[in-house]
């Protein structure tokens, strides 16, 4: 079955079918979803579809774009769901200088105390990076985020990039970019990075593959990233989602 790493199931782009859609996945062959926080008030969202949908589970953490919310007392509530037994991981958390809407100090800052949460709460980091390859790799250097371990979420760096991570023993995440005509860096990078070390996932509702780029993205679009990938790599598309899987159960224990 194939397992989504990352998707936003609490954003109101589902208000209208999230129940149906998501009791769809599984006839789809989607076996198992993290639903992967961006903001605060998204965490409530989370940890209710962890609640009421057996094969969700759940990733806490502030993305990049509003670390400004963050506070002492948001910490500790951090801390506390992440010993919910559903919660996985610690994420998004990252950089982003593309959006720009926090000063690049104070992404910093939030980054690494996210990452010192992960790290005491025992759970592995799911990583955003966009226009900010420096900044990002210097810190998980500094905080030593090797040894916490995690994703690169929606890679979009090229192969030198990729082996830095890989040699930090980081998954890659691969969404629908790969199938973009324009898409050539990311399918270089699958093609170099080893299989055991990529990850599927949507995004969703954004970045939907070809077919369907421009439209809502949703789990239902794994297929064509997983048969992206096995065209790239040379090995049938069940190899690509048997492997993407367990690799995906390893990294966040389940």
């Amino acid at each position: 079955m194939i397992f989504e790493t990352h998707a936003h199931y609490d954003d109101e782009a589902f208000d209208q079918d999230r129940e149906e859609l998501l009791n769809s996945l599984r006839d789809a062959g989607i076996g198992t979803v993290i639903n992967v926080c961006a903001e605060v008030s998204g965490w409530d969202r989370t940890v209710a579809l962890t609640e009421k949908y057996p094969f969700v589970y759940g990733a806490v953490g502030v993305h990049p774009d509003d670390v400004g919310s963050l506070n002492e007392e948001a910490m500790e509530r951090m801390r506390d769901l992440c010993r919910r037994e559903k919660i996985l991981a610690v994420g998004e958390i990252g950089l982003d200088y593309y959006w720009d809407k926090e000063n690049h100090e104070t992404q910093i800052y939030w980054l690494e105390r996210q990452l010192d949460v992960a790290r005491e709460e025992k759970l592995p980091v799911i990583i955003h990076s966009r226009d900010a390859a420096r900044d990002t790799l210097e810190t998980m250097k500094r905080k030593r985020a090797g040894e916490i371990g995690g994703v690169l979420h929606c890679f979009s760096y090229g192969k030198e990039m990729a082996r830095e991570y890989l040699d930090m023993g980081f998954y890659l995440g691969i969404g629908g970019v790969v199938t973009f005509k324009n898409g050539k860096k990311l399918k270089e990078v699958v093609e170099y990075a080893p299989l055991e070390r990529l990850l599927l996932e949507t995004d969703s509702p954004y970045l939907a593959p070809v077919p369907n780029r421009g439209k809502r993205n949703s789990s239902l679009n794994l297929p064509y990233v997983a048969e992206e990938i096995a065209r790239i790599k040379q090995v049938d598309t069940e190899t690509v989602v048997r492997v993407t899987e367990e690799n995906a159960r390893k990294l966040f224990g389940i």
